[in-house]
């Protein structure tokens, strides 16, 4: 069992964000992840800034989703979560223990808990293993059951996550995408972990077999009561399954709050301009994005202020000295923006039609895919 127990975050308390100590299941204390990319001779390291001062409050329950552009350290934060990296600094906390310094035998026990889905389904399954030996691997890892519980359990995980229980005796390489994904989903399921966090789990797969993916993870998530976190690219996807979203932007957070209320009323130009960026499948269509000038800087050598001033369209001059700092705009909405109380941005309900029509359309399917495994008439769509 674990040990170390930790006592409430520093500054605000728990009452103070609406939450008790025994709602959060999953915590970050001002956690950093650096990696040196050179080492001169004379002079400093090269350090390239991944994950730079993150807190996070998950509840425990809740579908939390990290979104931002490629490269923002998602997925670095993703592994942080569960100690396939550690920290440089700062402190990772699962269910009110301290998991930087456990020994072995307490870190086993945690990976009981804490399991993950990987973004390729492919390269994440050994190919020389039959489906059921990789299903079965963390259930022996773990002493679960005797070889016939064991070969049991798999055959109810392969049909939980939709799957012949003859699927056990073939490799990964005989199924569709979409098929190994729900293979890694039944593996991640194989020990009864209380929190699955997936690296863009259906970024891989078309739209109709992403529907397919995401009704299954909810299912589960309300028949065992996960707490899912989720790293994604796809708004469409983060708006219909999630309850809460923070948003990434090289290395901090910039935004974070309910999904309806942060797509309904984006506070950070960045987060808006994500928003604005849902394609419109139509034919000249006339699209109004906010406007993001060049790339975003390289992480060994951040801009000074405001990381994202660089391609801000409202950028002011105390934006490229000083820093602003995650604060609450209101009990469930946080902002790093100087100017968040004075700029009127876009949501989703504010965009164009074919915008919205496209939003809409996306949203559907997922709904007509859930409604039919349902038994029941498709619900309809609201934007």
């Amino acid at each position: 069992m674990l040990e170390s127990a930790i006592g409430s975050p520093n500054g605000a308390g728990w009452s103070d964000i609406g939450m008790t100590k025994t709602d959060i299941i999953l915590e970050t204390r001002d956690v950093k992840r650096h990696f040196v990319t050179a080492r001169p001779i004379f002079g400093a390291p090269t350090v390239a800034r991944a994950v730079d001062g993150i807190d996070l409050l998950i509840r425990r329950g809740e579908t939390f989703a990290i979104v931002g552009e490629s490269g923002c350290g998602k997925s670095t934060l993703a592994r942080l979560l569960t100690r396939l990296l550690t920290p440089s600094d700062g402190t990772v906390i699962y269910d009110g223990h301290d998991i930087g310094d456990l020994p072995e035998h307490e870190m086993r026990d945690l990976r009981r808990d804490i399991q993950f889905i990987f973004q390729d389904p492919f390269s994440s399954l050994n190919p020389r293993m039959t489906v059921g030996a990789l299903i079965e691997e963390p259930l022996r890892v773990h002493g679960i059951g005797n070889a016939q519980a064991r070969r049991g359990k798999v055959a109810t995980l392969l049909s939980r996550v939709g799957l012949s229980t003859m699927s056990a005796d073939r490799y990964p390489h005989e199924f569709s995408g979409g098929q190994r994904q729900r293979i890694g989903i039944a593996r991640a399921l194989a020990c009864g972990p209380k929190v699955i966090i997936g690296d863009e789990p259906v970024s891989a797969l078309d739209v109709s077999i992403q529907a397919q993916v995401i009704n299954i993870l909810e299912d589960l998530k309300e028949e065992f009561g996960l707490t899912l976190v989720v790293i994604a690219h796809d708004l469409a996807v983060v708006r219909h399954m999630s309850d809460r979203v923070a948003v990434m932007y090289l290395g901090q957070i910039v935004e974070m709050g309910q999904v309806e209320d942060l797509f309904a009323c984006p506070k950070h130009p960045y987060t808006a301009a994500l928003i604005a960026a849902i394609p419109v499948p139509q034919i000249g269509a006339k699209l109004n994005p906010v406007q993001l000038a060049g790339d975003p800087p390289n992480p060994i050598d951040m801009p000074k202020g405001c990381r994202f001033h660089p391609r801000c369209q409202f950028a002011q001059s105390r934006c490229r000295t000083e820093a602003p700092k995650l604060s609450d705009t209101n009990c469930a909405h946080s902002v790093a923006c100087h100017r968040a109380d004075e700029l009127n941005l876009s949501g989703i309900r504010d965009l164009s039609n074919t915008r919205r029509s496209s939003a809409r359309t996306r949203f559907e399917l997922y709904r007509t895919a859930r409604a039919h495994s349902d038994g029941v008439k498709d619900a309809p769509a609201t934007i």
